[in-house]
């Protein structure tokens, strides 16, 4: 592991531990408050997505990196960011809290099982990852080191150190956040001379992908028949994956391809800008109907 892969990971680290201490246990108490909406968020994330993604791998005809790269992001949760968002548009908090809860947990084994799945079972994929000699399942390495061990040691803390946890929370949340930030600008500065018209293709991949997220999400709460305020949170959860988590796994597992690390970058950038238009627009429309 090269030095910038090795803070990459201590950043994401750090990231996933300040999430672990805001997660209560009421977050994953409120899950049988109301169970049938956290599994309406969950579906979009972890079958929806998923599932979607790789259909359209096997109809495009993607460089292999690209490719992998749209499995991987589809294949990871929901990012902390979805709570945020979630709450400046008018949508149910509290249940974007617990599913994010509840995925965080269950990413540890269907992050793993769908990208393995999927990678195998599309041949341009397969074959690119026979080349490089990578086994999917190596990603479970990855999952413990960025995901399992910081969120783990976040819930003990906040478990035994309630106050400590809550000093801490804020300011690593904030450092780890900017710091994520620094890494991806710092990325693009150095690769800028790649930064021209030609990754308008990836740009509009990206944008598409998501926007499918955000469909997903929005299908699964219809057909759920969830409140409004419920079907913000859902289309939120479905659209924000965790594109720190995917930048971190091609980080150590991908020797940071290129390719891979533009999709996961402009992942998270884009999903942040669709997902804050959006809680604008609902703000509007609930200042519209108060009116």
């Amino acid at each position: 592991m090269t030095a910038q892969q090795l803070v990459l990971s201590l950043v994401l680290a750090v990231m996933v531990f300040s999430v672990a201490l805001e997660l209560r246990v009421e977050d994953f108490r409120r899950v049988t408050q109301m169970p049938s909406s956290v599994v309406c968020g969950l579906l979009p994330q972890f079958v929806l997505l998923p599932v979607g993604t790789w259909c359209a791998t096997l109809l495009l005809d993607l460089p292999p990196p690209i490719e992998a790269a749209m499995i991987l992001v589809a294949a990871c949760p929901g990012g902390s960011l979805s709570n945020f968002i979630t709450h400046y548009g008018g949508g149910n908090t509290a249940l974007s809290v617990s599913v994010s809860a509840v995925a965080s947990l269950l990413a540890l084994v269907l992050t793993p099982f769908n990208f393995g799945w999927m990678m195998a079972a599309n041949p341009v994929t397969a074959s690119w990852l026979r080349g490089l000699e990578i086994d999917p399942s190596d990603i479970w390495v990855s999952l413990v080191l960025i995901l399992a061990t910081p969120m783990t040691l976040g819930l003990l803390l906040r478990h035994r150190l309630p106050d400590a946890a809550t000093k801490l929370q804020k300011p690593l949340g904030n450092f780890s956040l900017l710091a994520l930030l620094a890494f991806i600008v710092l990325g693009l500065i150095r690769q800028r001379h790649l930064l021209t018209a030609e990754i308008l293709p990836q740009l509009g991949l990206v944008v598409l992908h998501n926007a499918a997220g955000l469909g997903f999400g929005w299908l699964s709460a219809m057909a759920m028949r969830v409140p409004e305020r419920d079907r913000r949170a859902v289309m939120i959860e479905g659209g924000m994956q965790n594109s720190g988590l995917a930048l971190g796994i091609i980080a150590v597992q991908f020797n940071a391809n290129l390719s891979m690390v533009i999709i996961a970058s402009l992942w998270g950038i884009w999903h942040i800008v669709s997902g804050l238009t959006l809680a604008i627009l609902w703000r509007r429309k609930d200042a519209r109907s108060a009116a």
